[in-house]
């Protein structure tokens, strides 16, 4: 067993990890960095880019067979399932470099491709190394959430793990879960030529604003998807070849294939914790506004900590983490300015409180400020302006805000920074945009929620009436 001696010992090598480890070894310490699998984690291999490379594909087919509006004769498109997986693929192979043990070598990280174990509450054991750090950072990320569904042990599914090295595409794709990943990967492939079933114990698109979440359905729907809600899988089987789902309320779904999109779980199985005095809760490891665990030389990070599963937390979080382990500075992580999107078409995108959450926690100090697409010239002209803004204002400040519709997952990037920054609404309706843009669609509603205030107010007209009978 080789002894390494380090500052720092970071654990999991997807975008939280590496986010620690360069940032930390580019500042000075020394840096060990631990990973089992594909160095990128999850987001990299399995989640955020081959879903978006795959969704791209399936836009490109999409756009064939729906030219007609644009006097251009449409097609129906011809698609190349495997093609389009080897797309996929070449994206991840584009951008696995930035990510490689390579590049993080060069940088004056050592990496050793084995899991972690703690054997004690500074000393983590990896392959056939002993490691005793001063500080350790946990982000192993999360895996697929599996359900113990009667009969899903004996039926072939799939993850998002395994659904991008499928080569075949599914005559009929089951889909287990009607969340975010169960949206996206549902619409992409019935664009890209498959039928498709959702089947959602609940709500569908659940944790987001109802309103907005309409939408997103009506429209899913109406490119022929089949979204069951209230369907809670009670009993998998399979035969000749055919998957059926039949649920708690007799319902049964039947398809070739079987993509299981329930959820995530933590990764910690492998570390046993009880060895360091750490401390897990349901959703994952329990750490504190620092983002310490309970043994407070070790830290967690990104999907494995239990809060917000998005790789751009992950990112945030280690910015907190530097500070606190390289210049022992008491950095807090916060969530409220933290903003989310699903990628399906329309994009549906959020930050802060729904309007919900707001009404029950502001009451009467809430205004809500909309503004709808269809009133955004550069969609217009692209046949696309269909979708919903909503800002929930409280004193002149946003204090969440909802997006519906094309491109809301870049429509967000504004109120990040209105909102990390406690930035007005003035500040929003003082900006020029250019003009069509569809990033006006930001500016607009701040003019909404300004306008009763100037056209509605008895006062203002008196004052334009004085003025205009005085001044010379």
């Amino acid at each position: 067993m080789q002894e390494i001696r380090t500052d720092l010992l970071v654990i999991g090598a997807g975008s939280g990890g590496l986010s620690v480890a360069a940032g930390a070894v580019q500042m000075g310490a020394d840096v060990v960095l631990l990973e089992g699998r594909e160095m990128g984690g999850d987001c990299l291999n399995w989640g955020c880019v081959p879903s978006k490379a795959l969704i791209a594909s399936a836009r490109a087919a999409h756009g064939q067979a729906q030219s007609a509006v644009f006097g251009v004769a449409p097609v129906d498109p011809q698609v190349d399932y495997a093609a389009a997986k080897a797309h996929v693929a070449g994206v991840i192979a584009q951008i696995a470099p930035v990510d490689s043990q390579a590049r993080f070598e060069g940088l004056g990280v050592r990496v050793i491709r084995a899991y972690g174990r703690f054997v004690s509450p500074r000393v983590v054991e990896a392959g056939e190394h002993r490691i005793t750090a001063r500080r350790v950072v946990i982000a192993t990320g999360s895996s697929p959430l599996v359900p113990p569904i009667p009969g899903l042990e004996d039926v072939p599914y799939l993850t998002n793990e395994t659904l991008f090295a499928l080569t075949d595409k599914p005559d009929h794709l089951l889909i287990i879960g009607g969340g975010p990943i169960g949206m996206e990967m549902a619409q992409a492939h019935m664009r890209l030529g498959c039928k498709v079933t959702v089947i959602e114990g609940e709500r569908a698109l659940g944790k987001d604003d109802p309103e907005m979440a309409a939408i997103v359905l009506d429209a899913v729907r109406a490119e022929g998807v089949e979204i069951a809600e209230g369907a809670m899988a009670a009993q998998v089987s399979r035969k000749d070849g055919v998957i059926t789902v039949t649920t708690a309320d007799g319902r049964a779904f039947s398809g070739s294939h079987l993509l299981m999109a329930v959820g995530r779980r933590a990764n910690t199985d492998m570390l046993n914790l009880e060895a360091a005095g750490i401390r897990t809760a349901r959703t994952g490891i329990r750490v504190d506004a620092r983002l310490r665990t309970t043994n407070r030389r070790v830290y967690a990070i990104g999907d494995v900590a239990g809060g917000m599963q998005f790789t751009h937390v992950a990112g945030y979080q280690a910015g907190v983490i530097l500070r606190s382990v390289l210049f022992g500075l008491p950095a807090r992580a916060r969530e409220d300015h933290i903003p989310h999107a699903t990628y399906t078409d329309p994009e549906l995108a959020q930050i802060g409180l729904s309007e919900a959450q707001a009404r029950g926690i502001h009451g009467d100090r809430l205004r809500v400020a909309r503004f709808d697409f269809a009133h955004n010239d550069r969609l217009i002209a692209e046949r696309r302006a269909a979708g919903l803004i909503k800002v929930m204002v409280v004193r002149g400040r946003p204090v969440g805000v909802s997006i519906v519709g094309p491109q809301a997952g870049e429509l967000i990037n504004l109120w990040a920074l209105v909102m990390a920054n406690g930035l007005k609404m003035s500040a929003v309706a003082g900006m020029v945009s250019p003009y069509p843009t569809v990033g006006e669609i930001n500016k607009r509603v701040a003019g909404a929620y300004f306008s009763p205030q100037l056209f509605d107010n008895p006062k203002v007209k008196r004052v334009v009436r004085l003025v205009q009978r005085w001044w010379p």
